[in-house]
């Protein structure tokens, strides 16, 4: 069992919604919303609203109370998505995702990661490139290791030992921050190297 984080008042009220009868019963909660949206921004490919969105209700459409709160939950989710873009493009020291506490404390890191996958495997292919590279590829297989075992669905060739997997995630919470920040910014060096991200 999860305590609930301290959240800013928008962002509370998007937490609320996403856990009422409302939303689609398979649509993300938010610390996985927040985990998509930063894969969505780190990705190789833009990825537009229109295309993202529909991910995060499961494919299903949203019901809201009214106008209001409709246009509340989209401002939510879209200031969300835009202030970790500032912070990973502006200011990636400060760029903390939003992790579920647990009774004792600590950060509960699975739901994010497995929301930034999903993001991943909207572009899968394009994602090749960092996997390719040694250094890169540290960066995106302990995010896909905490999602496979998250969800039951480890690749066989990502299996850690229980020590490993231990100490992967004893400071999980910095490490998702550090690998989200470096992933960003793997692609924009080499956008500055003239390998340029694919148009839509």
């Amino acid at each position: 069992m999860t305590d609930e984080i301290s959240l800013p008042a928008e962002m509370e009220a998007l937490d609320n919604y996403l856990l009422s009868d409302r939303s689609p019963p398979e649509s993300m909660d938010l610390s996985q919303l927040d985990g998509f949206l930063a894969g969505v921004i780190a990705s190789p490919e833009p990825i537009l609203p229109s295309e993202w969105l529909p991910v995060v209700w499961d494919g299903e459409e949203p019901q809201f109370d009214s106008e209001a709160e409709g246009k509340l939950v989209m401002s939510a989710i879209l200031g969300r998505y835009n202030a970790i873009s500032s912070a990973l493009s502006e200011e990636p020291d400060t760029f903390m995702p939003l992790f579920w506490e647990a009774a004792d404390g600590s950060p509960v890191v699975d739901d994010w990661a497995v929301g930034f996958m999903r993001a991943v495997s909207l572009r899968a292919e394009a994602w090749d490139p960092v996997l390719q590279d040694e250094d890169s590829a540290v960066l995106l297989i302990p995010i896909g290791i905490i999602a496979g075992q998250a969800i039951g669905d480890e690749d066989p060739t990502m299996r850690l030992p229980q020590e490993a997997i231990d100490d992967l995630m004893e400071d999980a919470d910095m490490m998702l921050a550090a690998c989200t920040v470096g992933l960003f910014n793997f692609w924009r060096n080499r956008a500055a190297d003239g390998v340029q991200r694919k148009p839509h």
